[in-house]
């Protein structure tokens, strides 16, 4: 630790996304830590596309992005990184071919076999983590509820007495449009 005012604890609420971020960042960080002392190439951000993969087999990105609830433009980029490692690749789908889900490749099998036991102990230390910080998950599920019930940019321009110009309208319509191309399923 350090003498330093922590800015993130001081200002409470109001650095809930920066507290967020360094928190993610750590943990983050220590996943990468591990992986690099068993000499595993292994990027974090490849975590969840594997994940969903193993756990249901061929998917498109859309699939995926929707099921991870996160940007189609996310999974595209961790994709592209999985291809180039040589850990998936695209398959061709007989009945749509606009359709390309994406599957493990021979290497990806391995790795994901060998990382089987790295994920146990890293989901049980995050266990650890979430009992001993008093059950932060359920506390995380009720922030996603209220952020789908009303967005931060809407919270926020109900308190701004300036109208919106249309570049602030267009991020919440794109905001909306990639959900609905998540929720697609389109590669």
């Amino acid at each position: 630790m350090t003498d330093r005012p922590d800015f993130s604890r001081d200002a409470g609420g109001a650095a809930l996304g920066a507290r967020l971020r360094r928190l993610s960042e750590r943990l983050d960080r220590d996943s990468t830590r591990l992986y690099s002392a068993l000499g595993i190439a292994f990027e974090q951000r490849w975590y969840g596309l594997l994940n969903q993969i193993v756990r249901n087999g061929p998917m498109t990105v859309g699939e995926i992005a929707a099921a991870l609830r996160i940007t189609h433009v996310s999974a595209s980029q961790a994709r592209r990184s999985l291809e180039a490692a040589g850990l998936v690749h695209g398959l061709e789908d007989s009945k749509d071919a606009r359709r390309r889900p994406i599957a493990l490749t021979p290497q990806g099998q391995a790795l994901v076999a060998q990382l089987a036991p790295v994920w146990r102990a890293l989901g049980d230390s995050a266990e650890e983590l979430n009992r001993e910080a008093g059950n932060v998950v359920t506390l995380l599920d009720r922030l996603d509820d209220a952020l789908d019930n009303r967005s931060l940019f809407e919270r926020a321009a109900g308190k701004i007495e300036r109208p919106l110009t249309s570049a602030d309208a267009e991020g919440r319509r794109e905001e909306r449009l990639s959900g609905s191309l998540a929720e697609n399923g389109d590669s």
